[in-house]
Protein backbone atom coordinates (compact mmCIF):
# COMPACT_ATOMS: atom_id res chain seq x y z
CA UNK A 1 0.00 0.00 0.00
CA UNK A 2 1.70 3.65 -1.15
CA UNK A 3 1.60 6.20 1.06
CA UNK A 4 -0.67 8.56 1.52
CA UNK A 5 0.99 10.84 -1.33
CA UNK A 6 -0.53 11.82 -4.82
CA UNK A 7 -1.30 8.67 -6.28
CA UNK A 8 -2.19 7.78 -9.89
CA UNK A 9 -5.25 5.09 -10.10
CA UNK A 10 -6.51 3.99 -13.81
CA UNK A 11 -10.53 3.59 -13.99
CA UNK A 12 -11.91 0.04 -16.19
CA UNK A 13 -14.12 0.89 -18.82
CA UNK A 14 -16.28 -2.28 -19.09
CA UNK A 15 -19.64 -2.99 -21.36
CA UNK A 16 -21.68 -5.35 -18.36
CA UNK A 17 -24.51 -7.60 -20.85
CA UNK A 18 -27.58 -8.81 -19.43
CA UNK A 19 -28.34 -5.60 -17.55
CA UNK A 20 -31.99 -5.60 -19.13
CA UNK A 21 -32.05 -8.81 -17.64
CA UNK A 22 -32.13 -7.42 -13.81
CA UNK A 23 -34.70 -5.13 -14.78
CA UNK A 24 -32.70 -1.69 -15.84
CA UNK A 25 -32.23 -0.20 -19.20
CA UNK A 26 -28.32 0.11 -19.29
CA UNK A 27 -28.02 -2.69 -21.56
CA UNK A 28 -25.15 -2.48 -23.99
CA UNK A 29 -23.73 1.01 -22.69
CA UNK A 30 -20.93 2.34 -20.77
CA UNK A 31 -20.29 1.21 -17.27
CA UNK A 32 -17.37 3.19 -15.66
CA UNK A 33 -16.25 0.70 -12.35
CA UNK A 34 -14.62 3.49 -9.81
CA UNK A 35 -11.70 2.43 -7.66
CA UNK A 36 -11.82 1.88 -4.16
CA UNK A 37 -8.88 2.05 -1.84
CA UNK A 38 -9.54 0.33 1.65
CA UNK A 39 -8.06 3.32 4.64
CA UNK A 40 -9.84 3.64 7.91
CA UNK A 41 -10.01 0.52 9.99
CA UNK A 42 -13.40 -0.06 11.99
CA UNK A 43 -11.75 1.14 14.93
CA UNK A 44 -10.48 4.09 13.69
CA UNK A 45 -13.98 5.02 12.19
CA UNK A 46 -15.89 4.23 15.35
CA UNK A 47 -13.39 6.09 17.61
CA UNK A 48 -13.86 9.25 15.20
CA UNK A 49 -17.48 9.23 15.63
CA UNK A 50 -17.41 8.64 19.90
CA UNK A 51 -15.16 11.30 19.70
CA UNK A 52 -17.07 13.84 17.86
CA UNK A 53 -19.90 13.42 19.85
CA UNK A 54 -17.80 13.61 23.08
CA UNK A 55 -16.39 16.80 21.90
CA UNK A 56 -19.88 18.77 21.16
CA UNK A 57 -21.08 17.63 24.39
CA UNK A 58 -17.61 18.83 25.99
CA UNK A 59 -17.99 22.04 23.72
CA UNK A 60 -21.41 22.80 24.95
CA UNK A 61 -21.44 22.04 28.78
CA UNK A 62 -17.71 23.97 29.00
CA UNK A 63 -18.89 27.33 27.40
CA UNK A 64 -21.61 26.72 30.18
CA UNK A 65 -19.25 26.17 33.01
CA UNK A 66 -17.25 28.67 32.13
CA UNK A 67 -20.33 31.15 31.51
CA UNK A 68 -22.94 29.48 34.28
CA UNK A 69 -26.74 30.16 33.58
CA UNK A 70 -27.75 33.40 35.52
CA UNK A 71 -30.76 31.66 37.26
CA UNK A 72 -33.51 28.77 36.79
CA UNK A 73 -36.99 28.95 37.68
CA UNK A 74 -38.65 27.54 40.33
CA UNK A 75 -37.03 27.06 44.25
CA UNK A 76 -33.33 26.62 44.55
CA UNK A 77 -33.04 23.68 46.80
CA UNK A 78 -35.48 21.68 43.61
CA UNK A 79 -32.29 22.22 40.81
CA UNK A 80 -28.76 20.61 40.52
CA UNK A 81 -28.73 22.16 36.87
CA UNK A 82 -25.22 22.84 36.94
CA UNK A 83 -24.25 19.85 39.03
CA UNK A 84 -25.99 17.70 35.98
CA UNK A 85 -24.13 20.14 33.18
CA UNK A 86 -20.45 19.70 35.15
CA UNK A 87 -21.36 15.86 35.51
CA UNK A 88 -21.64 15.54 31.95
CA UNK A 89 -18.80 17.78 31.02
CA UNK A 90 -16.53 15.12 32.86
CA UNK A 91 -18.39 12.35 31.53
CA UNK A 92 -17.78 13.11 28.11
CA UNK A 93 -14.06 14.07 29.21
CA UNK A 94 -13.44 10.54 30.48
CA UNK A 95 -14.69 9.02 27.37
CA UNK A 96 -12.75 11.44 25.14
CA UNK A 97 -9.02 10.43 27.28
CA UNK A 98 -9.85 6.77 26.98
CA UNK A 99 -10.97 7.41 23.83
CA UNK A 100 -7.64 9.09 22.75
CA UNK A 101 -5.61 6.50 24.46
CA UNK A 102 -7.27 3.51 22.71
CA UNK A 103 -6.61 5.84 19.53
CA UNK A 104 -3.05 6.31 20.30
CA UNK A 105 -2.58 2.40 20.69
CA UNK A 106 -4.48 1.74 17.14
CA UNK A 107 -1.90 3.60 16.19
CA UNK A 108 0.72 1.23 16.57
CA UNK A 109 -1.23 -1.71 15.93
CA UNK A 110 -3.09 -0.42 13.05
CA UNK A 111 -2.20 0.27 9.43
CA UNK A 112 -0.37 3.14 8.73
CA UNK A 113 -3.08 5.67 7.80
CA UNK A 114 -4.00 5.08 11.88
CA UNK A 115 -0.78 6.99 12.73
CA UNK A 116 -1.04 9.66 10.35
CA UNK A 117 -2.74 12.20 13.06
CA UNK A 118 0.58 11.67 15.67
CA UNK A 119 3.30 13.29 13.66
CA UNK A 120 3.93 15.23 10.01
CA UNK A 121 6.63 14.09 7.81
CA UNK A 122 8.40 17.49 7.88
CA UNK A 123 11.73 15.87 6.06
CA UNK A 124 9.99 15.05 3.15
CA UNK A 125 10.36 17.58 0.34
CA UNK A 126 7.60 15.77 -1.86
CA UNK A 127 5.39 16.14 1.39
CA UNK A 128 6.06 20.28 1.63
CA UNK A 129 5.37 20.21 -1.93
CA UNK A 130 1.44 18.55 -1.44
CA UNK A 131 1.16 20.86 1.49
CA UNK A 132 1.70 24.00 -0.93
CA UNK A 133 -0.68 22.39 -3.79
CA UNK A 134 -3.15 21.88 -1.48
CA UNK A 135 -2.93 25.38 0.09
CA UNK A 136 -3.03 26.94 -3.17
CA UNK A 137 -6.27 24.30 -3.94
CA UNK A 138 -8.05 25.63 -1.13
CA UNK A 139 -7.48 29.32 -2.24
CA UNK A 140 -8.68 28.45 -5.45
CA UNK A 141 -5.07 28.73 -7.37
CA UNK A 142 -4.88 25.18 -8.81
CA UNK A 143 -8.03 24.35 -10.88
CA UNK A 144 -7.93 20.43 -9.30
CA UNK A 145 -6.80 18.40 -6.04
CA UNK A 146 -4.36 15.90 -6.31
CA UNK A 147 -5.55 12.31 -5.08
CA UNK A 148 -4.45 11.02 -1.88
CA UNK A 149 -4.94 7.79 -0.28
CA UNK A 150 -4.99 9.40 3.38
CA UNK A 151 -5.41 12.60 4.67
CA UNK A 152 -4.03 15.21 2.22
CA UNK A 153 -0.58 17.25 3.36
CA UNK A 154 -2.74 20.33 4.56
CA UNK A 155 -5.31 18.22 6.17
CA UNK A 156 -2.20 16.58 8.41
CA UNK A 157 -0.74 19.75 9.36
CA UNK A 158 -4.12 20.81 10.73
CA UNK A 159 -4.84 17.24 12.55
CA UNK A 160 -1.72 17.12 14.13
CA UNK A 161 -1.37 20.88 15.49
CA UNK A 162 -5.33 21.97 15.88
CA UNK A 163 -6.49 18.72 16.67
CA UNK A 164 -3.68 16.34 18.38
CA UNK A 165 -1.69 18.64 20.42
CA UNK A 166 -4.99 20.25 21.91
CA UNK A 167 -6.33 17.29 22.72
CA UNK A 168 -3.37 16.46 24.80
CA UNK A 169 -3.71 19.90 26.17
CA UNK A 170 -7.48 20.09 26.85
CA UNK A 171 -7.04 16.37 28.62
CA UNK A 172 -3.67 17.66 30.63
CA UNK A 173 -5.41 21.04 31.62
CA UNK A 174 -8.88 19.57 32.57
CA UNK A 175 -7.99 16.77 34.24
CA UNK A 176 -5.55 19.09 36.58
CA UNK A 177 -8.51 21.64 37.27
CA UNK A 178 -10.43 18.16 38.17
CA UNK A 179 -7.82 17.25 40.74
CA UNK A 180 -8.66 20.16 42.88
CA UNK A 181 -12.09 19.12 43.74
CA UNK A 182 -10.85 15.91 44.12
CA UNK A 183 -7.93 16.98 46.46
CA UNK A 184 -4.11 16.11 46.15
CA UNK A 185 -4.76 12.28 47.03
CA UNK A 186 -6.50 11.73 43.95
CA UNK A 187 -4.99 10.21 41.36
CA UNK A 188 -5.68 12.71 38.86
CA UNK A 189 -3.44 14.91 41.45
CA UNK A 190 -0.50 12.75 40.98
CA UNK A 191 -0.77 12.32 37.47
CA UNK A 192 -1.29 16.14 36.41
CA UNK A 193 -0.66 18.04 39.36
CA UNK A 194 2.52 18.96 37.82
CA UNK A 195 0.48 21.59 35.73
CA UNK A 196 0.15 23.66 38.71
CA UNK A 197 3.82 24.03 39.01
CA UNK A 198 4.13 25.79 35.71
CA UNK A 199 0.89 27.48 36.54
CA UNK A 200 0.69 28.41 40.18
CA UNK A 201 -2.49 30.40 39.51
CA UNK A 202 -5.26 28.18 38.67
CA UNK A 203 -6.82 31.04 36.86
CA UNK A 204 -4.61 30.72 34.09
CA UNK A 205 -5.21 26.74 33.42
CA UNK A 206 -8.87 28.08 33.27
CA UNK A 207 -8.06 30.65 30.92
CA UNK A 208 -5.85 27.85 28.72
CA UNK A 209 -8.26 25.57 28.94
CA UNK A 210 -11.17 28.10 27.96
CA UNK A 211 -8.55 28.86 24.81
CA UNK A 212 -8.11 25.35 23.88
CA UNK A 213 -11.73 25.06 23.96
CA UNK A 214 -11.93 27.84 20.90
CA UNK A 215 -8.91 26.56 19.04
CA UNK A 216 -11.32 23.39 18.79
CA UNK A 217 -13.90 24.80 17.92
CA UNK A 218 -12.76 26.45 15.29
CA UNK A 219 -10.99 23.02 13.65
CA UNK A 220 -14.17 21.50 13.91
CA UNK A 221 -15.50 24.63 11.48
CA UNK A 222 -12.54 23.82 9.68
CA UNK A 223 -12.83 20.42 9.34
CA UNK A 224 -16.55 20.26 8.20
CA UNK A 225 -16.12 22.67 5.52
CA UNK A 226 -12.60 21.22 4.50
CA UNK A 227 -14.92 17.69 4.17
CA UNK A 228 -17.93 18.71 2.57
CA UNK A 229 -15.85 20.91 0.12
CA UNK A 230 -13.88 17.87 -1.04
CA UNK A 231 -16.73 15.50 -1.27
CA UNK A 232 -18.14 18.11 -3.41
CA UNK A 233 -15.13 19.37 -5.89
CA UNK A 234 -12.21 16.98 -4.93
CA UNK A 235 -11.33 13.49 -7.27
CA UNK A 236 -11.84 11.50 -4.03
CA UNK A 237 -14.63 10.79 -1.68
CA UNK A 238 -14.18 12.08 2.12
CA UNK A 239 -17.24 11.88 4.13
CA UNK A 240 -18.67 8.61 3.03
CA UNK A 241 -14.67 7.00 3.77
CA UNK A 242 -15.72 7.94 7.32
CA UNK A 243 -18.44 5.07 7.34
CA UNK A 244 -17.66 3.13 4.82
CA UNK A 245 -13.73 3.25 5.57
CA UNK A 246 -13.21 3.16 1.43
CA UNK A 247 -12.01 5.82 -0.61
CA UNK A 248 -13.34 6.21 -3.95
CA UNK A 249 -11.97 7.73 -6.77
CA UNK A 250 -14.01 9.58 -9.52
CA UNK A 251 -11.94 10.06 -12.44
CA UNK A 252 -9.22 7.87 -14.15
CA UNK A 253 -6.97 10.85 -14.80
CA UNK A 254 -3.29 10.39 -13.56
CA UNK A 255 -1.95 13.03 -11.25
Amino acid sequence: MPDSTSYPFRFQEQIIPGVADLGGDLNGEMVITRSTVYVYEAPVRVWHWVNALAVMVLVATGFLIGRPLFNVPGEASDHFLMGYIRFTHFTAAYVMAIGFLLRLYWGFVGNHHARRIFYLPLWSKKWWRGVIHEARWYAFLEEEPKKYIGHNPLAQISMVTMFTFFSVAMIVTGFALYSQGEGADSWQAKVFGWVFLLFPNSQDVHTLHRLGMWVIVTFIIIHVYAGLREDIMSRQTMISTMFSGERQFRDDREV
